[in-house]
């Protein structure tokens, strides 16, 4: 798979297996050598190849590199050339990705945003007993939204957070590490997912299911720990650089002349969930705060996305606390947030959130909005809490919201930012079905 495209560089990554598919519920890794080779047209007539990287059982296998020296804006072809040996490796399928559009560049650009993928609630349902499952033939395939988002063919994906559960089912929750691999292991070995992100690059959040357990921060003894969430993910998917001693996972992208996201990490730095809310209570830590708000007052793009793996507006449940949305949670520093944006007169600036198994747009009471993407999969979505419900985190009804799903189901969000400077909104459910959709143009800053 491809990951973090730029305008110049990527993340290659593959596994080498002994088999294909699964096989008592895993798919166990090979030892060998590998190397990725890249071309501009699918013949490979003219090739670079990346140097030979080993893989190992001490990293489960996988071989990942970061290329630099791509062209903006430009398909490439890429396969793996694999064997025991250098001497005996032989080239695998042919792959493809898109480099982003130079920062200067007018044209459309299309992108999707996707999390809570429960592989536990779509293969046997939520209760475990099958009862809810996915059909037979999807639980052979995958996710039907992978196949969904295909078609819409979008130049990238963001996987939000919530890409394995290691907590489900509850009865065999993933502990310790080769526990944790498999779950990434059953997870990107279904068909769609394999077609998907075979053409299609992506970036990638975690949150708490993918990270330790729900509603986890980095306090606390159960397993599996803070440091190993952290280091499970960073080698499972490709998402910062092998080489790089330190790596942080918050960082921001300009995509063209119109458009640039942040990606937040809401995991790592935040404080412990059940401190009472404060000034000092933070979700996103002092030093990735003081990032964002720099970041954005930097940039002159025209459309501003925050990508956040929590909701910041909701409502969500009242019962929980581990967001921004919470008054017992990490609200303060959400109300500020917004309140600086509305003070500084920050306009087209948008929130794209996960987390939450519904589908949503909201507007906060200082003008703020936010379009949650639900849960990919229709076994783990569900219908939430409307603005004013005394049992969500807005029973005063403050929230105005355009768009709430009536019908639960599983699907995604895309966005669209056009040459006209418009930027559209889309639900889809997890069969493609256009759902809902919202127009933003350009407000004079």
């Amino acid at each position: 798979m491809a990951g973090e495209p730029t305008q110049t560089a990527v993340i290659l990554q593959s596994r080498l297996t002994a088999a294909e598919g699964l096989k008592d519920g895993d798919v166990l890794g090979a030892p060998g050598f590998a190397c990725f080779e890249l071309a501009r047209e699918a013949e490979f007539r003219e090739v670079v190849r990346t140097e030979w990287l080993e893989a190992t059982e001490e990293r489960d296998f996988i071989v990942k590199t970061k290329v630099t020296g791509l062209q903006p804006g430009t398909k490439y072809f890429y396969r793996l050339s694999f064997g025991e040996t250098r001497e005996s490796a032989k080239p695998g399928p042919v792959r493809s990705f898109k480099t982003l559009p130079a920062t200067d560049s007018e044209g459309a650009v299309k992108f999707v945003v996707g999390n809570c993928m429960n592989y536990a609630f779509f293969q046997r349902g939520p209760k475990g007993n099958g009862e809810g499952a996915a059909p037979a033939e999807d639980r052979k395939l995958g996710y039907p939204s992978m196949e969904a988002i295909r078609k819409l063919q979008p130049d990238f994906f963001v996987g939000a957070g919530d890409n394995v559960y290691y907590d489900h089912p509850v009865a065999k929750s993933a502990t310790t590490q080769p526990e944790m691999r498999r779950k990434w292991h059953e997870q990107f070995v279904q068909p769609r997912l394999v077609s998907l992100f075979g053409d299609v690059p992506a970036f990638w959040m975690k949150d708490d299911h993918d990270y330790r357990f729900n509603d986890a921060d980095p306090t606390g003894d159960k397993a599996p720990a803070h440091a190993l969430g952290i280091n499970t993910f960073l080698e499972q998917v490709p998402v910062v650089d092998p080489a790089e001693r330190k790596p942080t996972t918050y960082r921001t992208y300009r995509v063209n002349k119109f458009l640039q996201i942040w990606m937040i990490e809401g995991r790592d730095y935040r404080s412990a969930n059940s401190l009472a809310d404060g000034p000092n209570k933070s979700l996103w830590g002092a030093t990735q705060k003081a990032w964002l708000i720099q970041s954005l007052r930097n940039s002159d793009a025209t459309f501003r996305l925050i990508i956040s793996p929590t909701p910041m507006i909701g409502p969500d449940d009242g019962t929980k606390r581990d967001n921004h949305t919470n008054p017992d949670g990490f609200r303060k520093e959400g109300d500020a947030f917004f309140a600086w944006l509305k003070e500084r007169g920050m306009k087209n600036v948008f929130i794209l959130c996960g987390d939450r198994h519904w589908q949503y747009h909201s507007i906060h009471p200082t003008g703020a909005e936010e379009f949650c993407c639900g849960a990919l999969n229709d076994e783990n979505s569900r219908l939430g809490p409307k603005p004013g419900s005394p049992k969500s985190t807005d029973p005063q009804g403050l929230i105005k919201q355009p768009y709430n799903q009536t019908e639960k189901s599983g699907g995604f969000l895309q966005v669209t930012v056009t040459p006209d400077k418009t930027a559209e909104f889309s639900f889809y459910d997890d069969r493609g079905a256009l759902l809902y959709k919202a127009a933003k143009s350009v407000t004079p800053r």
